[in-house]
């Protein structure tokens, strides 16, 4: 379904920003479009980022952004100064601007006025990348990873079979943390995982895994959280808890 058309006939030159990205991020992308919510984050990053610099270059509060000052020639200053002041690569300045081009054919349905400077925006072009091998460890330290957390502690039989489960059946963070009770299979044999753009698949897990999964559950006891992973106070483990772990 698409959003409603503001229909005007004054034009985006008073129209703040602030009411457009709440439109989007909130109603649009989560529940029109179903996005996850690791890509919500991302977006919503970028957008941060974008109108921090914005409120810097025109001197004024973010929440005071005017459609019309985000055009294509601060966005393209904007990209240019992620890889320029805060030395970002070229495919983090890609993935900006995939967040804000999704947003500007988003708006070209809410304000018919603001066409010409939405398409100015679109033809900004994405860099060309180049595509490095995957680094890689080999089996001795894969196993010494394995090998790191205390067995003797709550937290350290938490992570021992967050990293089985992930070496195992190679699962991102975030799949890690989205992982429910249900999703267990029987005898902890195997587990069902929604992946990047609600991909359904099931895998089986190696014995390790297998072992080191119901260990965890044990000691993990009834939580009201349906998440396998949980934090010391019993909330769901966030992908940004799974980076702090040490």
């Amino acid at each position: 379904m698409l959003p409603p058309v503001r229909g005007s006939c004054r034009g985006s030159s008073d129209e703040l920003i602030a009411p457009h990205i709440e439109a989007f991020l909130r109603d649009h992308l989560s529940k029109q479009r179903g996005a996850s919510e690791h890509t919500c984050d991302s977006y919503a990053c970028s957008f941060q980022a974008l109108f921090e610099f914005a409120a810097f270059k025109l001197k004024v509060a973010p929440s005071a952004l005017r459609l019309d000052q985000l055009d294509a020639a601060l966005i393209a200053a904007f990209l240019g100064h992620l890889e320029v002041d805060r030395g970002n690569t070229a495919q983090t300045r890609n993935v900006r601007l995939a967040a804000i081009r999704s947003f500007f054919r988003f708006l070209q349905h809410r304000e018919p006025a603001a066409l010409e400077q939405v398409r100015r925006v679109l033809a900004i072009p994405f860099k060309r990348t180049d595509t490095r091998l995957v680094a890689h460890f080999d089996k001795e330290e894969v196993q010494a990873l394995l090998d790191a957390p205390d067995p003797t502690t709550r937290d350290g039989v938490r992570d021992r079979a967050m990293l089985h489960l992930g070496v195992c059946a190679g699962l991102w963070a975030s799949e890690l943390t989205g992982l429910h009770i249900a999703d267990v299979g029987a005898q902890s044999a195997s587990v069902r995982v929604l992946g990047k753009g609600r991909r359904e698949r099931a895998l089986p897990l190696w014995k390790p895994a297998a072992a080191a999964l119901p260990e965890w559950l044990a000691v993990r006891g009834a939580l009201s959280t349906p998440e396998v992973f949980a934090n010391a106070r019993g909330d769901p483990l966030s992908r940004w808890g799974v980076a702090y772990i040490r």
